[in-house]
């Protein structure tokens, strides 16, 4: 009888969490006002905020996000959780697409690297993969992908290397000399620029009986 007391006194208050939550996750109209929530809840309840790129996020969940309205919700009811996602924010953003091999004029005479370039760029147009390239010279952990960069938004990389990939036509090959840095590059654009749709969504977690 006193557990049964007890519940029905707590189902009021559950119930006012449950609306003080959602009337809290309705009111975040911002990426800043996010990240500030997800702070907040980072470690009881880890919430987050992460961005979701079309090109490169294929999963179910990620289609289902991009099917909603900047402000739009979704709940995910597990067994042991409720995940609550929002979209914080939704946009279209150029994109561009190149890789590269990167050598480190820190590390390496700049006449070394200029005749590793010229013999590398010399053995692809022969027909040798860039991919099998990158991973055998490039001085960069992007080697692992072959020097495959991925699809990256407009104001991401050094100015400088954006520039020249904009400048240059899709499958041509190029050198790119960022001295300032002592970084110096071969790069091949892969692909024709354009634009791709991001969102950035919220994400909140609480256990459930």
């Amino acid at each position: 009888m006193k557990q049964l007391i007890f519940l029905l006194l707590c189902i009021p208050f559950l119930s006012f969490s449950q609306d003080a939550l959602e009337t809290e996750l309705d009111s975040i109209s911002s990426i800043e006002e996010a990240k500030t929530f997800a702070k907040a809840h980072k470690k009881s309840n880890k919430s987050k905020v992460f961005t979701f790129n079309k090109e490169k996020h294929k999963t179910r969940l990620a289609d289902e996000l991009f099917k909603l309205s900047k402000g739009g919700k979704k709940v995910i009811k597990g067994e042991y959780k409720k995940t609550y996602y929002k979209v914080v924010d939704k946009e279209k953003t150029l994109h561009h697409r190149a890789s590269y091999i990167f050598f480190d004029g820190n590390k390496m005479e700049l006449e070394e690297i200029n005749e590793k370039r010229d013999k590398i760029v010399s053995q692809y147009q022969q027909g040798y993969k860039f991919d099998k390239l990158a991973q055998l010279h490039s001085m960069d952990l992007n080697a692992k992908r072959g020097g495959d960069l991925g699809w990256f938004p407009e104001g991401d990389m050094h100015q400088m290397f954006e520039d020249a990939v904009k400048d240059h036509d899709t499958n041509e090959i190029f050198t790119l000399d960022i001295e300032d840095k002592n970084w110096y590059y071969i790069v091949l654009k892969t692909h024709d620029s354009k634009t791709i749709e991001e969102i950035t969504v919220l994400q909140y977690s609480e256990a459930t009986d």
